[in-house]
């Protein structure tokens, strides 16, 4: 089968002939029929994110149809088109069976420690694999699979409720779910930082209030805006210690601030003006679950939840055209995600 695979750590991907897949019992093998390029793809590319077994396929979000079935899985049938859970856990671990599979200990990324979906197939387990329905595409089901679930992840964690003011930073990938799931809460304020002018002329389009960066001090504009209260919630999916900073000073009291976005530098806060005397807490996203999966599809069929024209690209399976894709998913491009469709 054709595959487009990492074989050196800091170099473009490669085109490649790899063998089909064999399953086992409890595995179910899926034919591709698309798969999103996501800035971890760019990470492993470059070494940033650690890889440690070459050459591998990368690529975890993952739609497409039911090629065969082990003789243990039974929730499946062949042609089922399906959605693919990236994290491959043991289900068994203390964490698993806490409902917290991304900490499990045994725990496998697909597109990283085992074979992802920039191949024409992929094997996973059984308990991976969802079905998708008839109504949402697979470009759509694919891309799901990381940013808006993470998304949805880092909403659930800041335990947002309807009405609550939010203040999203960064609209890539997961800022331009994460402004549509908190509409989808209730949230009426929904505050986007950005420095992007295409993005930023964006935002009202989806419900947002746009805030850009480059106009001044994006904490002083939304306390302006909030008359000096700070929002409930902030997210920040960039990546960068000014954004985290960011993101903990734009709080009001008892404000929850998520960080998502993955960066190697460290941020500093004030703990009495910033944390202490507003009781605000700062907590960690990593990932997403399972058991989140069926609420974000509830909101993709409700159309809460939506990609319109314009908003994705798609490109065919060709290392030179995926290579070009993780070059420019590193820069703050006008188009939010870019899909391999097979």
């Amino acid at each position: 089968m054709r595959a487009i695979q990492l074989v050196e750590i800091g170099a473009p991907l490669e085109d490649a002939e790899a063998p089909l897949p064999e399953i086992g019992p409890s595995e179910v093998l899926v034919r591709v029929a698309a798969c999103g390029i996501c800035h971890s793809d760019a990470h492993y590319r470059a070494g940033i994110s650690p890889i440690e077994s070459l050459p591998v396929t990368l690529g975890h979000e993952v739609a497409g149809r039911v090629e065969t079935v082990g003789r243990d899985v039974h929730h499946l049938s062949p042609k089922d088109r399906v959605y693919l859970h990236y994290l491959v856990s043991c289900g068994c671990c203390d964490f698993c069976r806490r409902g917290h599979e991304q900490f499990c200990s045994k725990g496998q990324m697909i597109g990283k420690h085992r074979d992802g979906g920039y191949a024409e197939f992929i094997k996973v387990p059984g308990r991976n694999v969802f079905v998708l329905p008839d109504e949402i595409p697979f470009e759509l089901g694919a891309i799901m699979m990381c940013s808006s679930a993470t998304a949805l992840h880092a909403l659930n964690k800041a335990r947002l409720k309807s009405n609550e003011s939010v203040a999203i930073f960064g609209f890539g990938g997961l800022g331009f779910s994460a402004l549509q799931l908190a509409r989808a809460f209730g949230c009426h304020e929904v505050y986007v930082v950005d420095i992007n002018p295409a993005k930023l002329n964006s935002i009202a389009a989806f419900g947002g209030i746009a805030i850009d960066a480059t106009a001044g001090d994006p904490v002083e504009q939304i306390g302006e805006a909030t008359d000096g209260k700070g929002v409930d919630v902030s997210i920040e999916v960039v990546g960068s210690a000014i954004t985290m900073g960011q993101a903990v000073r734009c709080l009001g009291v008892f404000g929850r601030a998520a960080l998502v976005g993955l960066t190697a530098e460290t941020i500093s806060v004030f703990p009495y003006p910033e944390i202490i005397n507003k009781e605000v807490e700062i907590i960690g996203v990593s990932d997403h679950l399972t058991t989140e999966l069926p609420l974000l599809m509830q909101f993709a069929r409700n159309g809460k939840l939506y990609f319109p024209q314009g908003t994705l690209r798609s490109i065919d399976l060709d290392a030179a055209r995926i290579n070009a894709a993780l070059d420019e998913v590193t820069k703050s491009s006008d188009h939010i995600r870019t899909v391999i469709v097979l």
